[in-house]
C-alpha cells in the first residue's frame, strides 16, 4: 500500500561533466554520488574543465552505457564512435580545476583525446576522477569528510515533475528535464514541495537537503540542437529569483549508502 505521495520517476547519471547523460531503472549511492555520475570530464590544455556555458555543442554528444565502457558519438556529425573504459588503468595524472577547486585526475588515451578534439573542433582531453581523488564538498555544507565528483559542487540534484510543469505553463515552448540536468525527477505535487524539505529517504538511502541550486546559462542550450536561448532562464527569473540568482531543484547530500530505483517512494523524514 502506497504511503507517501512522492516517488521517484525519473534517475539520470552523467558520467562525463557537460556531456548528455542517460536515465537508469536504478543506481547505486555511492560515497561521491550515484555510480558513475561525472567521474569523467573533457579539460582544456591549462587544465580547466569544459562546460556547456562556453562551448555549447557539448550537448550534441551522446553517451550510453555500456557493460564494459561508455560509448559516445556525435548526434549529427558521422564522426563515429569512442569507446571509453569504465574501469581506467595507468598512473598519468593530472592537476585539474573545477571552479575553485584543485585535484588529481588521470588522463585515459590520446586515442580518446584526439576522437573529442576532432569532434568539439578544439584541442581537448578527457581525464578520470581515480578512488583515490577525494574532492570535499564545501566546507559550508558539509557535515563531515564528504566528497563529491566533478559535478559542479553536490553529488545530487532533485526536482519534482510538478515544479517543471509549473514552469512550462508560463512558457510559449515547453522544455524537458534535460535542461537541468538533474539526477532524481519525482512524482507528486504541490510544485517546489521539495523547497520546504530537510531530509528525506528513498529506499535505505538518507538524503540531507542542503540548499537550492542556482540555474545558469547552461539551462538555455537546446540539447537537440545546442544552441543556446533565452529561455527558460528568462521565464524563471520572474519568479524563482533569490538575491542574485535563480533557483530550480534541491541539492543533496547522501547520509548512508545503498541503491535507488525508479519507483520507490520519498519519505519525507524533515
Amino acid at each position: 500500500m502506497k504511503t507517501s505521495q512522492f516517488e521517484i520517476s525519473q534517475i539520470n547519471v552523467f558520467p562525463i561533466k557537460s556531456l548528455p547523460g542517460f536515465s537508469l531503472p536504478s543506481a547505486q549511492v555511492t560515497d561521491r554520488g550515484l555510480r558513475y555520475d561525472r567521474r569523467w570530464m573533457l579539460i582544456d590544455d591549462t587544465g580547466n574543465f569544459l562546460s556547456q556555458r562556453e562551448h555549447p555543442q557539448l550537448a550534441l554528444l551522446k553517451v550510453e552505457l555500456h557493460t564494459e565502457y561508455l560509448l559516445v558519438q556525435h548526434q549529427q556529425k558521422p564522426q563515429g564512435t569512442i569507446e571509453i573504459p569504465l574501469i581506467t588503468p595507468g598512473d598519468s595524472t593530472q592537476n585539474v580545476s573545477i571552479w575553485k577547486d584543485h585535484c588529481q585526475a588521470i588522463f585515459i588515451s590520446e586515442e580518446i583525446d584526439r576522437w573529442f578534439s576532432a569532434a568539439l573542433q578544439m584541442s581537448c582531453r578527457l581525464v578520470y576522477m581515480p578512488d583515490q581523488t577525494r574532492r570535499l564538498v564545501d566546507a559550508d555544507y558539509r557535515t563531515d569528510d564528504q566528497i563529491v565528483s566533478f559535478a559542479d559542487g553536490f553529488p545530487y540534484l532533485i526536482i519534482g515533475q510538478s515544479s517543471l510543469d509549473d514552469l512550462n505553463q508560463r512558457l510559449a515552448s515547453p522544455v524537458s528535464m534535460r535542461r537541468f540536468r538533474t539526477n532524481f525527477v519525482f512524482s507528486g505535487k504541490p510544485a517546489f514541495v521539495e523547497d520546504q524539505w530537510r531530509k528525506i529517504r528513498v529506499g535505505s538511502v538518507v538524503f540531507r537537503v542542503t540548499k537550492p541550486c542556482p540555474r545558469c546559462t547552461m539551462t538555455t542550450v537546446d540539447p537537440e540542437t545546442g544552441i543556446k536561448e533565452l529561455e527558460p532562464l528568462q521565464t524563471l527569473a520572474t519568479y524563482r529569483k533569490d538575491d542574485s540568482s535563480v533557483m530550480f531543484g534541491q541539492n543533496l547530500m547522501h547520509e548512508s549508502m545503498g541503491e535507488v530505483a525508479v519507483g520507490m517512494e520519498i519519505e519525507v523524514l524533515e
